[in-house]
């Protein structure tokens, strides 16, 4: 029913209406009636929770009729389980998919607002560590963009990925309280509470039939409460759920100790329950760190498998028919207690026979490897695991009973065979090897670029590719360009609208079409200036928050991503003080300008990342201070890296540092953001790199370095550093400067651990790739003086670019995974 507005004659308002004039009344409304606020007591926040309001009443009507429809229809359903969701700022997304920008935009500024201003309000939702998360936030928009019936579950972090401050060139962390001013965009659901349990023993019964059953009692309980986002698909009226669980206590205080006086033991249960969901990734170094992680896992699973079941019977009586209207893709390795839990229900609680459970769970699942990392592939401490879960514990044990005998049919006499795929390792202590459970417990498992599928194939997962093959396949990686071209590059997305229509919001492929326009001079001068734009308004960025002057008219050098030693940032630092050398040494051999800007976080226990950020902040600190350098190359460290910093830096970044480890990078999506922003790449042939250099053609894209089997050739026959570094004269002019604290004048030694790691061990290969990275980042900058060549090969990468868009991940998952039909 359209809503009489009494303060404004001859208005009316229904949440079905996309006007100017509409939003501007539902904000006016939203501000007065929900707020209690009116234009003079209204802070800026309250005009972002007005304004977010006001959108959030138009998808609330959307996201109801379609879980109507899903009902109605009794449709199959995809559940995504991640441990990470790193959705970012939701305003501007949701305005865009909902097709009211301009509307928003002429609302707020005939209210006096500008909308830059109001969305700067808006705190990220920082529930993701980098790359797993915002996939999963990326794939929840193209499943919302592609109408496929779908609901995401993680957990509602109270904090999520810590506030990086940097101090004195240190990393520090301060806690991400980005729920203190609310979350306009949820809903609690307490009706859909579900009960999880710990600890506790089990116990066996007969039940009246004479049956052998077995209980799980004498448990430690929490309640997982749900919240609900919805997530709208790109202007097609289609809302999908993002339903995030918070732990609460099952008791609120324990009134016998209340009324002794002892407040603090009274709610002491009830802080430990909620600790659960406390905090993103708590620190695993100490044996309370691992515990709450494997509770976290749990926690999230249970309350999913719960909520599942629950939601499936309201239509469906009979849980064999789970397979027909359900697939759960467990997204990495953090969800697989999904399997197990799904067993112990369907057999302890629905009281169904193992052998029908486990072809139900079997078909259910489908399991995405995102890591050739071995320790990312979670392996629990038996006695961890049996003391928090004693009932899982024997389901697990179960299905490796009977996996490994079956192997041995497969196999007869190969007890090495036996010993390698069973999922637990023995040793002391004796492990659960997740991974194992989540391969043998789907119908599915898949890679995350061509090259990372097959070193699963071929190494990591190798005896169950044997066993399995039918079912290992890949899916590429791809990002959303609903978020990474059409939000976060207002001006670029603008021409190629103006340029080649509106479709390749929809069709990331119709993007070939610019092509055509590489060779248009004022096409191509309309996109340098758009370029130069996005720079000017970083580097003014920069200044303002940093207070470091840098030049748009240098070449924006940009590597920005989780600090990890296979990332190799450190690589990227030896190559700025390299130059800085060059200038100093033999100036007339500096090629052109440069600003490096580096970003990212470094786990807290992670010393050597943290040591890392301090090493390329030391090196910042004596290039910008160099006044015969500083006007060629400067050194930005981006400090908090995060989903709406990546918005200004992607757009107005050159050259983008793909240069991990060749094998290590399962697919990595950052190249794919800059290569949306018209960045070209210098990269190894790691991850998705491999699949980029054959869209855009080894002329448009900068590869150096060992390959992936020549690194495994060149570890196995032996890899010593030394005989790199003897050979490389400025490699060791670089190694004698940190070793004569040249970068740490007043902290002797302070860097000595970064010589020791690359000179004695090098895991990660940075010095036999160094020479060729130097070699190819020279080819870098002379390309660079040839600005219409640089802008040519511009164009043609993001017109390249259409098979990295996740609409496309998303069609081939919903085509031979899920089984799901995706309209055209």
């Amino acid at each position: 029913m359209p809503v009489k507005a009494d303060k404004m004659p001859g208005w009316t308002i229904s949440n079905k209406e996309m006007t100017k004039e509409a939003m501007k009344l539902s904000f006016q409304l939203n501000r007065e009636y929900t707020l209690s606020k009116d234009q003079y007591t209204a802070t800026m926040h309250d005009n972002f929770l007005a304004l977010s309001l006001a959108v959030r009443d138009r998808l609330v009507e959307r996201w109801i009729k379609t879980q109507q429809s899903y009902h109605k229809k009794n449709v199959r359903r995809v559940y995504y389980l991640s441990m990470e969701f790193l959705i970012g700022r939701l305003l501007g997304n949701n305005i865009y998919n909902l097709g009211i920008e301009k509307q928003s935009d002429e609302a707020l500024a005939e209210l006096g607002m500008d909308m830059d201003v109001v969305r700067e309000e808006e705190v990220d939702a920082g529930l993701g560590n980098g790359g797993l998360g915002r996939l999963a936030a990326c794939f929840l928009d193209s499943m919302a963009s592609l109408a496929i019936p779908a609901h995401g579950y993680g957990i509602r972090y109270d904090y999520g990925i810590f506030n990086q401050k940097i101090q004195n060139g240190f990393q520090v962390e301060t806690p991400d309280e980005w729920l203190r001013s609310g979350n306009p965009w949820e809903f609690a659901r307490p009706e859909n509470t579900v009960k999880v349990c710990f600890y506790g023993r089990t116990q066996m019964f007969k039940d009246q039939d004479g049956k052998l059953k077995i209980k799980w009692v004498d448990t430690q309980n929490v309640l997982a409460v749900p919240y609900d986002t919805p997530i709208a698909g790109y202007k097609n009226d289609m809302v999908n759920t993002l339903r995030l669980w918070s732990a609460r206590s099952s008791e609120e205080f324990d009134f016998d100790y209340f009324k002794s006086g002892d407040y603090d033991q009274a709610v002491y249960k009830k802080i430990l329950s909620e600790n659960i969901s406390k905090v993103l990734y708590p620190s695993d170094n100490i044996s309370q760190g691992k515990e709450l992680r494997l509770k976290q896992e749990y926690f999230f699973t249970a309350a999913a498998i719960s909520d599942i079941l629950r939601r499936f019977r309201v239509e469906n009586p009979n849980l064999k028919d789970l397979p027909n209207q359900v697939v759960i893709q467990l997204n990495d390795t953090h969800p697989t207690l999904a399997i197990a839990e799904l067993m112990r229900l369907l057999i302890d609680e629905y009281s169904m026979e193992w052998a029908t459970a486990w072809d139900v769970t079997t078909k259910v699942f489908a399991y995405t490897n995102h890591t050739l990392m071995p320790e990312a592939l979670e392996c629990w401490p038996l006695d961890l695991f049996e003391n928090l879960l004693p009932r899982h514990t024997q389901i697990i044990y179960e299905i490796n009973a009977q996996f490994l005998k079956s192997v041995a049919q497969r196999y007869p006499g190969d007890e090495d065979r036996l010993r390698r795929m069973s999922l637990i390792e023995e040793g002391h202590p004796k492990k659960i090897r997740m991974a194992y459970l989540a391969i043998v417990g789907s119908c599915s498992v898949n890679g995350v670029s061509k090259l990372h599928s097959d070193l699963l194939q071929e190494k990591l997962f190798r005896d169950f590719y044997e066993l399995s093959p039918q079912k290992f396949n890949n899916k590429t990686n791809g990002i959303t360009q609903r978020r990474w071209l059409l939000k976060a590059n207002p001006k670029l997305s603008g021409l190629i609208t103006k340029s080649i229509g509106e479709k390749w919001v929809r069709d990331l492929s119709e993007l070939q079409k610019l092509g055509d326009f590489k060779s248009d001079k004022a096409f191509r001068e309309h996109w340098f200036d758009i370029k130069r734009q996005n720079k000017s308004a970083l580097a003014q960025f920069i200044n303002a928050r940093m207070n470091i002057s840098v030049d748009p008219q240098s070449i924006f050098d940009v590597q920005i991503k989780r600090i990890h030693e296979y990332k190799r940032q450190m690589l990227f630092a030896l190559y700025i003080i390299s130059q800085y050398l060059r200038i100093k040494n033999n100036p007339r051999e500096f090629i052109y300008p440069r600003t490096f800007m580096i970003g990212g976080k470094a786990a807290p226990s992670y010393s050597m990342a943290k040591l890392t950020i301090k090493f390329i902040n030391s090196i910042a600190d004596i290039v910008n201070q160099d006044k015969g350098v500083s006007d060629k190359i400067r050194v930005v460290f981006l400090e908090n890296y995060r989903v709406s910093l990546a918005e200004k830096i992607f757009p107005a970044s050159d050259l983008s540092e793909q240069i991990s480890t060749a094998g290590m990078e399962a697919s990595g999506t950052g190249n794919m953001k800059f290569m949306f922003n018209g960045a070209l790449t210098i990269g190894t042939l790691d991850g998705a790199n491999v699949e980029m250099a054959q869209e855009v053609g080894d002329e448009n894209i900068f590869i150096f370095g060992l390959k992936a089997d020549e690194v495994a050739h060149l570890k196995q026959k032996g890899y010593h550093p030394k005989g790199y570094i003897d050979r490389c004269a400025l490699l060791r002019e670089i190694f004698q400067m940190v070793q004569g604290d040249f970068f740490s004048p007043h902290s002797p030694g302070l860097f000595s651990p970064i010589l020791h790691a690359l000179m004695q061990d090098d895991q990660f290969l940075v010095c036999a790739d160094f020479e060729s990275y130097c070699q190819t980042q020279d080819k870098v900058s002379k390309m660079y003086l040839n600005k219409d060549e640089w802008i040519k090969k511009s164009i043609i990468n993001v017109s390249k670019s259409g098979y990295f868009s996740s609409d496309r991940t998303i069609r081939e998952y919903a085509k031979e995974i899920w089984r799901i039909p995706v309209s055209h």
